[in-house]
């Protein structure tokens, strides 16, 4: 998996108005935890931009005071209005322990249903996974060849070695599924079309007399 490195500064204090003071100096609030002890800290918010907003996944290195931690991004707090990131979370990660973590879809080949006029429709882009940090792929790669109208590659149908897959074994990862097409239709043979009369049918009694009524007037 791409590694990437951060810096970041140990909190002295711990709290909202602490917090509150970092993040107006440009900082974001962060805390690591999932090895010996718990580590509070500060990184640049700028620092973030390319770790959060992007569909890779990344191990971080993470320089505190000169010590060197790997680890992988847990959770990511935002503000709900400005969807400024308020605080991050991350787990160290332990050679000897699988880490459980999100790792991206890559869709490759040509489906022979979209050849026909299907539509592939991309339903999970992320899938989770277990492993070992050394065996963490940077992309989970889905091969669409097999795929005709109506079929799709679930989880169930990926065997990668050393990946154990977290997700449900039957959710769909991507699909054909038939386009939408608009069909004219028509009366079937021998149908009675609303407001005409059938071949060789009776006049309605009303449509009788109206008839009948007409023909006296002309004659008049």
């Amino acid at each position: 998996m791409k590694q990437v490195s951060l810096s970041g500064s140990p909190r002295e204090n711990v709290g909202k108005k602490d917090a509150k003071k970092h993040r107006k100096e440009g900082n974001v609030p962060c805390v690591m935890y999932g090895g010996k002890e718990q580590i509070h800290f500060v990184a640049s918010d700028k620092a973030f931009r390319k770790l959060i907003f992007t569909p890779e996944v990344y191990i971080v290195n993470l320089d505190i005071a000169g010590k060197t931690y790997n680890t992988v991004i847990q959770e990511v707090q935002y503000h709900p209005v400005t969807d400024n990131i308020l605080h991050v979370d991350f787990l160290e990660i332990q050679p000897e322990k699988p880490v459980n973590i999100g790792v991206p879809v890559k869709i490759i080949g040509t489906a022979p249903g979209v050849l026909k006029g299907g539509k592939l429709i991309l339903k999970t882009r992320k899938l989770k996974v277990l492993a070992l940090m050394q065996h963490l792929p940077d992309e989970i790669t889905v091969s669409i060849d097999p795929l005709d109208i109506g079929d799709s590659v679930k989880v169930k149908d990926l065997a990668i070695e050393n990946l154990t897959f977290m997700d449900s074994p039957n959710t769909v990862i991507v699909g054909v599924r038939t386009a939408r097409v608009l069909v004219e239709e028509t009366p079937a043979e021998g149908a009675i079309v609303e407001g005409a009369a059938a071949e060789g049918a009776e006049p309605a009694e009303g449509a009788e007399k109206a008839k009948e009524g007409k023909g006296e007037k002309e004659k008049k």
